[in-house]
Parts: C-alpha cells; sequence; structure tokens
C-alpha cells in the first residue's frame, strides 16, 4: 500500500496504513498519530464527516482500537488506549478532553508492563465539555452530556446530564 499524506499537512510523516477514514473527513495533522501504535488490522476506523481538529491525538498502544462514527467532531482530544474506544454519531468532543484506560501517558513505545486494555464508550448524540476526563469503565448513554472539567468513570444513563469531579448526576433531560 503506498504510502499516504495530507495534502495540506506541515508534519512529514504519512497516515498509519491501518486508519480508515469516510468521506468528507478532515484530520488536521498526521501530528495526531504520533504515538499511535495499534498492530491491529484496523487501528482506527473514523466514519464520514468526521473532523479531527488541531491538538487532536491518538495515543493508541499495540492492542488499541477506536472507531469513531459519522458526523462527529473532535476538537483536540487526547484518546489514550490499549483497549477500546468507541465514539458514536453526531458526537462533539470539545478541547482538551482525556479519554484514557490508564492512569498515566504512555511512553512513546507503548511498553507498560501490565497496561490493561480498558474500555470506553461513548453513545449516539453526545457532548463531552473541555477539559473532561473519561476514564476505563466510563459509559456515555445516548443523548448525555459531559459538563466541561467533569471526570467520569461509570455509566451515564441516556439524556442525562453530569458534572464535577467526580462526576454525579446534575439534571434528567428526559
Amino acid at each position: 500500500m503506498k504510502d499516504r499524506y495530507l495534502s495540506h499537512d506541515w508534519f512529514p510523516a504519512p497516515i498509519p496504513s491501518n486508519v480508515e477514514f469516510g468521506e468528507r473527513c478532515w484530520i488536521y495533522s498526521s501530528y495526531a498519530f504520533l504515538h499511535f501504535r495499534s498492530r491491529q488490522r484496523v487501528g482506527l476506523r473514523m466514519g464520514h464527516d468526521v473532523g479531527v481538529y488541531i491538538g487532536g491525538m491518538f495515543e493508541v498502544g499495540p492492542e488499541g482500537a477506536v472507531e469513531v462514527g459519522d458526523f462527529t467532531a473532535l476538537v483536540g482530544p487526547i484518546i489514550n488506549t490499549n483497549g477500546t474506544v468507541k465514539i458514536g454519531n453526531y458526537v462533539f468532543i470539545a478541547h482538551e478532553v482525556v479519554i484514557a484506560d490508564h492512569f498515566a501517558a504512555v511512553p512513546p513505545d507503548n511498553t507498560v508492563p501490565g497496561w490493561p486494555a480498558g474500555s470506553i464508550v461513548v453513545g449516539d448524540n453526545t457532548w463531552i465539555g473541555a477539559r473532561a476526563i473519561l476514564l476505563s469503565g466510563a459509559r456515555i448513554g445516548e443523548g448525555a452530556i459531559v459538563g466541561a472539567g467533569a471526570v467520569v468513570d461509570f455509566e451515564v444513563e441516556p439524556f442525562t446530564v453530569v458534572a464535577g469531579s467526580p462526576a454525579k448526576v446534575v439534571r434528567r433531560l428526559r
């Protein structure tokens, strides 16, 4: 397979070969994959009309895989996993959100002994506020809102607003 480069990119690196993206996707730079080490057949799959904007990073370990649905905006999150992260359709993830299944950032070679393979799910039609942190075990239900700076490591019911550190339910939308 021929290396794929972004025509607008300032960073001289190809997109990893196990990254798939749908029609009309926007990725600000291949720099987003600086610490992408997934050895999965598909380490990242993005649907159509997805935007990955400045500051977005995919720090994916050898066993990790990330899936992003259609019509989703990733405005500078850091996704750090050696497990799975699934982000639904019509999702907005704001600036500096951290989605991580481990307590610390992973070294560039991703060789942390005993690094667990966690799972994080962000359902359809959700909003994740700036600087929120989603940890292993976070399951954000459809239509939920996670407030800015919230820390979540549990299941958030659909159409629920959570905020705080640690996050607590502050409102039900239905």
